[in-house]
């Protein structure tokens, strides 16, 4: 970032003064947001049907909020800045409405909010109101990457969007209620992995307002040298402002501000010029404010201002109740708006004429809307790292270390563009992603240790060095918000860790959808590998496919999962899903030895289609089966083809239809699901009422759910039952009665006439008692299974 002085006095008292009333303009339309819906500049008597009948929204943080934005203001027009705003406080959705109002950002982007009085007066009625808009920064708002109503996520989204945009600032504001959540704590991590060469630079600004909803916060009670050390040891430079008299902070703030500017221009100049990758000391700012600065000093004779009181609504006013009507009054006109609107109720010019310009201007910077700026990635042909599966079941690979020699390429094929990085809590070694570290490395900016670390260096386009999936997660989101591509990939199990997470990215590209100004941002890609039903030295904590269901339960046009049951279909997945636009692509996927059953035009097929009935498996020649075997994920589809196997040896006339699942919720019914299949189209997979025997990698209650509104219920699931242990691979799936002799003691019971079976029921019963005792005695699984391979059925 070079700096470039534009010729104003920017300290001068003009121009603070003039800063001094847009924050007061700010705080005037903040509060008229909550409680009023007409006579917005207050010229006329206030009567009752001005005011809202429900005032709803926060106030505390808003005061503080709106002086950081504007002195913001001030130092882009000074240093000629690029850089955005995250607002990490979860209540206070005025605070970006407010100011990209003023600045004419609001209006461009929705023409009938007019920079007059009847732009006013609907701008005040819309807020968190019937049709409006919400009471968070929410996609609806200009500027907004961070909707901040789950807290913790803010510096992470920050962080994650300055990287490979080396011009770019994030000026994230970080609560002080957030700052004591477990993913914001660990986010200050972030410094370790933001390159002063290639990346941006983040501005954490920690907000102390003192109180939450009826607490105190933890950190506003820490006096300044606490809050020192603390920083400093975390790898910051912490700058101060504190106080609550204007006159004193303007000026403060604004030396403070042109200082931490500086030390991060200063920080890139070095390391640029002089190809210092050293991790810098990054300059922070901490600013403390009273909370409710500037309302009601107090309110039935206790605090309000300066205490958790003023969290909400402080005065109690609303339609049907006008008691307190005039000291409502008193606090919108101590902001003197006669002395900021003109007599049309637009922004006074020679206020007005101290704020950034066009694409300067934070709600409008092209970041906080970057799908246009989005260029596709370059993709190799994943039939080149295709497995030769002409014979199935023959070749053993691990899939996810083919699918790491597709992803070396990919990282080689957008090295100019640096629109690609993968993420991850210290498991992409795990989850056999190695290959790709022969063409990068994972990005540290800390020291390392040779030959104590591996495959680390100032510049990587893997990032997962830091043992937290909040932060991987909120990286990735942060880099699709801001236009590129990329995926996290974690243990199954702790994806839970963040699925709440994962659901208020859900929740933002379901708003931002409705918003016909926002560009389609890339999908955000999730890996699940260490699955439930592969567990050698973890047990039973790490065993948990629940993230399915909960993923399966939001609106489907934004959810897709994906369960590939070797590599082919892998690489043919990750084909569809890299330059996908506007979803939440879950992928389940094995990174053990697996047999490989599909060919690259099969597992094309398969995800083209999201299912296939597999000939080579299938013994009913196209014609009507006796029983359907169906599998969804890796493990059950091995299981399915041994079950298969065994019927067909003891059964050979059986007739029986093979169906792998790899894109699950294609299984929806059109009803539901515009992707889904017609009734007419899922019979001519599942028949209308043939046994159908599902081999599942998640929770039962999914599949149920799919087949829920279908003809056919003659279903039987066999999925994870919640039963797990450290115990053998194999074992694993007969607890949870997934394995192959439950299926097929399933199967023909399920036939009809299905006594004439014992024999095979006592057998396959038999098998399962011959398996309990021998893992206990020698350790692995049976020989039976273990050396288990696919014949061709004849």
């Amino acid at each position: 970032m070079g700096l470039s002085v534009i010729e104003t006095n920017y300290s001068s008292k003009t121009y603070l003064a003039k800063l001094d009333a847009y924050w007061r303009a700010t705080n005037y339309i903040s509060v008229g947001q909550l409680y009023l819906k007409d006579n917005p500049l207050l010229r006329e008597s206030l009567k009752e049907s001005d005011v809202k009948v429900k005032p709803i929204g926060h106030w505390g943080t808003i005061p503080g909020q709106n002086f950081i934005y504007a002195h913001l203001n001030r130092v882009i027009n000074k240093y000629d800045l690029n850089m955005f705003y995250v607002e990490g406080p979860g209540h206070g959705g005025q605070v970006m409405v407010s100011n990209s109002y003023l600045d004419g950002s609001y209006s461009e982007i929705y023409p009938h909010i007019t920079q007059d009085t009847p732009g006013l007066k609907k701008l005040f009625k819309q807020f968190s109101f019937p049709g409006g808009v919400a009471s968070h920064a929410a996609p609806e708002t200009p500027g907004s990457i961070h909707e901040g109503g789950e807290l913790g996520y803010s510096l992470s989204h920050g962080v994650g969007a300055i990287l490979d945009y080396p011009d770019l600032i994030s000026a994230v504001v970080v609560g002080d209620g957030e700052a004591e959540t477990g993913p914001l704590a660990a986010s200050w991590f972030s410094n370790r992995f933001i390159n002063p060469i290639t990346d941006g630079a983040v501005l954490p600004i920690l907000h102390l307002n003192g109180f939450k909803i009826s607490n105190p916060t933890i950190l506003s009670r820490q006096t300044k040298e606490e809050i020192t050390a603390y920083f400093t040891g975390m790898g910051w430079e912490p700058h101060f402002v504190e106080g609550e008299d204007p006159e004193h902070m303007h000026p403060e703030m604004a030396k403070v501000l042109d200082t931490i500017v500086e030390k991060i221009a200063a920080i890139q100049k070095n390391a640029r010029e002089n190809k210092d990758t050293t991790r810098p000391l990054w300059p922070m700012l901490v600013f403390r404010s009273p909370k409710g600065w500037t309302g009601p000093k107090e309110w039935d004779h206790v605090p309000n201002e300066n205490s958790f009181r003023a969290h909400q609504v402080p005065i109690p006013v609303d339609q049907n109740n006008m008691k307190h009507a005039p000291a409502l009054l008193e606090w919108m006109n101590s902001y003197k708006p006669e002395e900021l609107f003109d007599d049309n109720g637009t922004l006074k010019a020679e206020i007005a004429e101290i704020l950034p310009t066009g694409d300067k201007r934070m709600a409008m910077n092209p970041v906080t809307n970057a799908g246009k700026l989005i260029k596709e990635l370059n993709l190799p042909d994943f039939r080149s790292y295709a497995l030769d599966n002409s014979v199935p079941g023959t070749v053993v690979a691990q899939d996810m270390a083919v699918l790491g020699k597709y992803m070396k390429e990919v990282i080689l094929l957008n090295e100019e563009n640096k629109n690609f990085r993968i993420f991850g809590p210290d498991e992409t070694m795990s989850n056999r992603l190695g290959p790709v570290f022969e063409v990068t490395k994972r990005q540290w900016l800390d020291r390392i240790i040779e030959p104590n670390d591996e495959f680390m260096a100032s510049y990587g386009r893997v990032i997962d060095s830091q043992l937290s999936e909040h932060q991987a997660e909120g990286l990735l989101e942060g880099y699709v918000l801001t236009g590129r591509h990329g995926f996290f990939a974690s243990y199954e199990a702790f994806l839970r860790v963040v699925d709440s997470m994962i659901t208020q990215h859900f929740k933002w590209l379901r708003k931002a959808t409705d918003q016909t100004w926002r560009a389609d941002i890339p999908s955000l890609n999730v890996v699940a590998t260490s699955t439930v039903f592969q567990q050698d030295h973890n047990g039973y904590t790490h065993q948990d496919p629940g993230l399915l269901g909960h993923l399966a339960d939001k609106k489907p046009e934004f959810i897709r999962e994906y369960l590939p049951a070797d590599a082919n279909t892998l690489l043919a997945v990750f084909d569809t899903i890299l330059n996908d636009r506007q979803k939440i692509n879950l992928v389940v996927s094995s990174k053990h030895p697996r047999p490989q059953w599909f060919t690259a035009d099969e597992a094309k097929e398969l995800v083209d289609k999201g299912l296939k009935i597999i000939d080579w498996a299938s013994t009913d020649n196209g014609g009507e089966p006796d029983i359907v075997f169906a599998s969804s994920g890796t493990e059950p589809t091995i299981e399915a083809l041994a079950a298969i196997s065994i019927l067909h040896e003891q059964l050979p006339e059986l007739k029986i239809r093979y169906i792998n699942v790899v894109d699950l919720l294609k299984l929806r019914s059109q009803k539901l699901d515009p992707r889904g299949f017609s009734d007419a189209e899922f019979d001519q997979f599942f028949t209308k009422d043939k046994p159908v025997v599902f081999a599942f990698h998640g929770y039962e209650g999914l599949i149920k759910d799919l087949f829920f509104d279908r003809h056919n219920h003659n279903l039987r699931v066999h999925g994870y039952r919640e039963n797990g242990d450290i115990t053998t691979p194999f074992d694993m799936r007969v607890l949870n009665q997934m394995d192959r002799f439950d299926l097929v003691k399933e199967a023909v019971l399920s036939l009809p006439g299905a006594d004439k079976y014992t024999d095979i029921v006592n057998e396959m019963d038999e098998m399962v008692k011959k398996h309990h005792h021998y893992i206990r005695e020698e350790g692995l699984d049976l020989p039976e299974v273990e050396n288990w391979v696919w014949k061709a059925l004849k």
